[in-house]
């Protein structure tokens, strides 16, 4: 019998493979598109994916369903004595409240982390939660620690092309063609539990300029006491182009020459469904003490 169990889904970032290899569980995320349901990194992979984005499929995000979650724990249960269920924000989508929801009749064996985070920083959470597994923390525990870290992570994001925010109606058909017309690059920004407007910019090099600056600006204010203790790292994301991503983290590199950039990965499929190829994005959390 062990003792706890980490669950998470593929908005971390993290693979099915990678997942088995770190004894992770990875919960697949339901798509839509033109009708037909597929699951992330299962049945449906990048270039699918980012196939069926560009030639303007009719795709739409889900949340895992309740019985496959339920399924998981019940399975896991067996094995282990408790559980810690680490999904995406609840800012972002709704399975983090309903997988709350379903804990509730688990008698406290199951414990949800809601601490605000997606993609890259949502990873680094998971590999908190590992290490707090192996210094023989309990679930709730974790919980508790996961989810004061909940604001100690910040993320930039330059979006490439304006489409697919009007696709999913949050800038209108006017602004998009202007924007579009003056080259506009929007930078949004994740400090919590919501993806929010940050800046709009002319052209890619500015888009990247204000990202490093905005960065800059947290590592050495508010997370300066981590970068003194070694104890903050960097992630590089982006979707469709990993080329343009390794010269992006090569920038990165070299404005924050002493801190770590622990990952470069694509985005998941459910930020990538809203902004669209040509993401570039920057991203920073605090390490727990320990955590390699």
């Amino acid at each position: 019998m062990g003792n706890v169990a980490i669950v998470t889904d593929s908005n971390s970032g993290i693979s099915q493979a990678e997942g088995k290899e770190l004894g992770i569980y990875v919960i697949p995320m339901p798509f839509l598109v033109d009708g037909k349901l597929y699951f992330e990194d299962v049945d449906m992979n990048k270039e699918q994916f980012y196939h069926f984005l560009e030639n303007d499929a009719d795709l739409s995000t889900s949340q895992p369903s309740p019985g496959d979650v339920m399924d998981l724990w019940d399975k896991l249960l067996k094995e282990y004595d408790e559980i810690v269920h680490i999904p995406m924000s609840s800012g972002l989508s709704a399975s983090c409240s309903t997988a709350m929801g379903l804990a509730r009749d688990y008698d406290g064996k199951v414990q949800v982390v809601d601490n605000q985070r997606i993609s890259v920083t949502m990873q680094q959470s998971v590999m908190d939660a590992k290490h707090l597994v192996a210094a023989g923390k309990s679930a709730a525990q974790i919980k508790e620690i996961l989810e004061k870290e909940a604001l100690e992570s910040s993320i930039y994001l330059m979006v490439d092309t304006l489409k697919y925010l009007k696709k999913g109606g949050r800038i209108t058909p006017s602004a998009a063609l202007l924007g579009s017309a003056l080259n506009l690059k929007p930078i949004l920004q994740i400090q919590g539990d919501k993806l929010d407007a940050y800046k709009k910019v002319r052209g890619v090099k500015a888009a990247k300029k204000n990202m490093l600056e905005a960065m800059k600006k947290d590592v050495e204010g508010r997370f300066s006491d981590y970068v003194t203790k070694g104890q903050l790292k960097l992630h590089v994301a982006y979707t469709t182009d990993e080329e343009t991503a390794r010269q992006w983290k090569e920038e990165v590199q070299s404005v924050f020459p002493d801190i770590t950039i622990s990952r470069m990965d694509p985005l998941s499929f459910s930020v990538t469904c809203h902004t669209g190829p040509g993401v570039l994005a920057i991203a920073a959390s605090h390490v727990l003490d320990g955590v390699e």
